[in-house]
């Protein structure tokens, strides 16, 4: 080969480089911009979402204290993430508590939980849930029910959180999805406790 092709051969795979470094800047550009543009709105969204379900889940509350949810851990070996506490007040005394936590069902799921001071869930809403179409996703399905005509999440309004969480025990699991059931168990479980231990703190608040 002479030296003039082998030159020829050189500068093309030099080119041919620098057009693939120039599209991936101009790539990672474009994916930069669309995240600054979109991170914003899907946070603001998140939030919202999980204002409405805090209100759900514990209706009665005119306000809201937050919490650091770093000293409302949970118990060592939980696979459960607490993201929010929030002590419910009305007519400035304290009513309850939410709690948003997420962890493992059998994907992912984040639930918001609402308990009153007597230690009765006053409410559950499901803020994201990945498992499976038609199977794990009933569980925050608005239009499954189980036994009574209640959503799944719905069954566990008026529930004592003395009794614990057990599926098919002490509430109805979803037929085929067992994975999920006692995922959300764990998670029931989990924020419960934490809501327990925060009430018992601040409860005369």
């Amino acid at each position: 080969m002479s030296t003039e092709k082998k030159e020829e051969g050189i500068g093309s795979m030099i080119k041919l480089g620098l057009i693939l470094a120039a599209y991936a800047v101009a790539s990672c550009t474009v994916l930069a911009v669309v995240n600054n543009i979109t991170s914003p709105v899907i946070a603001a969204n998140n939030e919202r979402k999980a204002n409405e379900a805090m209100r759900t889940v514990i209706a009665q509350a005119e306000d809201f204290v937050t919490l650091d949810p770093a000293a409302c851990s949970t118990a060592p070996g939980s696979a459960s993430t607490v993201e929010a506490v929030k002590l419910a007040k009305a007519g400035g005394k304290v009513i309850g508590g939410v709690v948003q936590i997420s962890g493992p069902t059998y994907d992912h799921a984040r639930i918001m939980i609402g308990v009153d001071v007597q230690g009765t869930v006053t409410g559950v809403q499901f803020l994201e849930n990945t498992d499976s179409p038609g199977f794990g996703s009933k569980a925050s399905d608005p239009n499954f029910t189980v036994s009574g005509g209640r959503t799944f999440y719905g069954q566990f309004t008026g529930k004592k959180v003395a009794d614990g969480f057990v599926a098919g025990s002490t509430f109805d699991a979803i037929s085929g999805a067992t994975i999920t059931s006692r995922g959300v168990a764990a998670l029931l479980e989990d924020g419960t406790a934490v809501l327990t231990a925060v009430l018992k703190e601040h409860g005369n608040d």
